[in-house]
């Protein structure tokens, strides 16, 4: 498979958080213009809600983003659905909230316009930092770029014990650490809140390698994700040997080993800040939850959501321990509500015969529905082809969650209303596969990674003329894996 490039947002300072809510002086209608936007719009589009979608997610996601009552009345007893900017800036300077101030729905309601969907364009400082994972045919690189300082390099990883590529990365939640997979069962964690830049693997800093492997293991495997718990003490991972395993950190050994799956477990996260639950998804087509506190009595996963018809290349949680979405290499993403979860799962057998890999995928099959599919809504459009496609919950602060957004093996990023399944956005610049992208926690700027070896800065609204982005230097391909 050819060389990738991932991306992932790592942290950000908590006294920034108020800072972007004062600096709203574009209308909203920008958001329809420039470059990037392709195919967007209001409509539904192939993508399918449920009939019972409305009930819960819908209105939890209508909370985090709708306006107070009075600020978004035009007249005594009239509420308007979408509340311009500059009405709702006067409502709060008149204090028609009562509070002085706008809520966090308020803020959410006014930000979740201002979609990074114009670039892409050249780096510009911003309180966050981000990790920029980069592969190369010669040894592994994994770059920390500080954007607070003109996107300097704070932190040059050259890393050991790879076998093929780096298959993830994960920040310890205090930004301290950081764990780099690979198809070995070996994670390397290395210390990057040192103040050394260049951290060369047991050289100039130790990369303490995290064994995975069990007594009695006798056949190697691979880690295709790994995740650190919100406390920091534990790694969950998710394996070739169809299995997850958790890691303690301050015993360091492996505590849990889930014979979880029936074929490649690809990804793997936490539920939520307890930690006591776990999704994983597989190629064996399946989401799974699993109950830590029952885990040893029962021995089984606590549920099993079906509805994708191929295997599952990505997981995100929305934090809550409830709701979460998936990648599919069915080419599409699928809302899910685990409470909707089967006690086991009905096999169902494949009338087609295709590798993700370096096939397209079937165009009868794009039709085809699962029997049994429990997920909420569907969402088409993006492509998941050749890599482990990601895809993710837009931030909670700025946007309420309400979008959902997705690399795509078509070369570019694809954003979806969560509620209705409406295409919003289609960002169109790279030249191969982007496998991962990243949404900024609090502002509008949103970073893609592709296989063309790049990355590149999407943000609203933009700078006045558009960089010429170089491109690096043709690579040798070599063979494909599944990752």
């Amino acid at each position: 498979m050819a060389d990738h490039n991932s991306i992932r947002q790592v942290g950000i300072g908590e006294n920034y958080k108020m800072s972007y809510r004062t600096r709203f002086g574009k209308d909203n209608s920008a958001c329809d213009s420039g470059n990037a936007v392709e195919g967007s719009g209001s409509s539904k589009g192939p993508n399918e809600v449920s009939n019972d979608f409305d009930h819960e997610i819908a209105q939890l996601t209508k909370h985090r983003s709708r306006p107070h009552q009075l600020l978004s009345q035009d007249m005594p007893g009239k509420s308007r659905l979408l509340v311009s900017t500059m009405k709702m800036l006067v409502g709060r300077e008149s204090n028609h909230s009562g509070r002085g101030r706008f809520s966090s729905a308020d803020g959410c309601h006014v930000l979740s316009r201002y979609l990074p969907i114009n670039g892409p364009w050249g780096w510009t400082s911003q309180q966050v930092l981000l990790m920029f994972l980069n592969f190369q045919m010669m040894g592994g690189h994994i770059k920390i770029y500080n954007v607070d300082k003109g996107w300097k390099v704070q932190k040059d990883i050259l890393t050991k014990s790879l076998r093929w590529t780096i298959t993830d990365t994960s920040l310890s939640p205090d930004q301290r650490y950081l764990v780099y997979a690979s198809m070995t069962p070996i994670v390397n964690i290395v210390n990057v809140g040192s103040s050394m830049t260049e951290s060369l693997a047991n050289v100039t800093e130790i990369h303490e390698g995290l064994d995975f492997s069990v007594d009695g293991d006798e056949d190697e495997f691979g880690i295709f994700s790994v995740r650190f718990s919100t406390d920091g003490r534990e790694l969950v991972a998710a394996s070739s040997d169809a299995s997850i395993y958790v890691y303690d950190l301050q015993a360091n050994k492996v505590n849990l080993r889930i014979p979880a799956h029936s074929s490649d477990v690809n990804t793997v996260c936490f539920a939520d800040e307890t930690g006591h639950l776990i999704y994983s998804g597989s190629d064996d087509n399946l989401c799974k939850v699993w109950d830590r506190r029952c885990l040893i009595t029962k021995g089984q996963a606590a549920g099993v959501l079906m509805g994708h018809l191929e295997g599952v290349t990505f997981l995100d949680s929305r934090g809550d321990g409830r709701y979460l979405i998936s990648n599919g290499k069915d080419q599409t993403t699928k809302l899910w509500d685990i409470r909707k979860m089967s006690s086991r799962a009905i096999p169902r057998l494949r009338d087609h015969d295709w590798d993700y890999r370096w096939m397209e995928y079937p165009a009868h099959a794009k039709t085809l529905k699962h029997p049994n599919d429990q997920s909420l809504a569907t969402y088409r459009g993006h492509g998941v082809l050749r890599t482990l496609i990601r895809c993710y919950f837009s931030p909670a602060y700025s946007t309420g969650q309400k979008y959902i957004y997705t690399g795509s093996s078509d070369h570019c990023v694809y954003i979806y209303d969560l509620v209705t399944g409406a295409q919003v956005a289609r960002l169109n610049h790279h030249e191969g596969p982007v496998r991962d992208c990243s949404w900024h926690p609090l502002y509008p700027m949103l970073v893609s990674s592709s296989w063309d070896g790049t990355i590149a800065r999407w943000e609203f609204p933009g700078d006045d003329q558009v960089p010429t982005l170089e491109r690096p230097r043709a690579r040798r391909r070599r063979g494909y894996y599944n990752y």
